[in-house]
């Protein structure tokens, strides 16, 4: 459930970083707009990654290894997210990031516990 909820969330953020205009993106998030666009849209890449990452490997059971990488590539993320949104003051954004923090240190900690067997 946990991989599922990541994967929804990562996916649909990083499309919207990756195809609205940076303006409307600004709107939603101020940072946005004060980051050079490569950044924002790498980051959207990144999100898809993680997301598809911490999902398929383990669901189709193709190199289900890559889920514990893809988890621990999306609890650094997360990290760098809050301390991030830290040092701008933008605290209220904080919850978002320590759920997705939380819920990919459980897939972590889980799927090193129980490997999903590959086919």
């Amino acid at each position: 459930m946990a991989q599922a909820v990541i994967f929804a969330g990562f996916v649909v953020i990083g499309w919207i970083k990756l195809s609205e205009p940076i303006p409307e993106l600004a709107a939603m998030w101020p940072w946005t707009g004060q980051l050079p666009e490569i950044v924002v849209r790498a980051l959207g890449v990144v999100d898809i990654a993680g997301g598809v990452g911490i999902f398929l490997p383990a669901l189709l059971r193709i190199r289900p290894g890559l889920t514990v990488l893809a988890a621990l590539g999306c609890v650094a993320l997360q990290i760098c997210a809050l301390v991030f949104h830290a040092w701008r003051g933008e605290l209220a954004v904080a919850p978002v990031n320590l759920i997705f923090l939380a819920l990919a240190s459980l897939v972590l900690w889980g799927r090193r516990a129980r490997p999903v067997a590959p086919r």
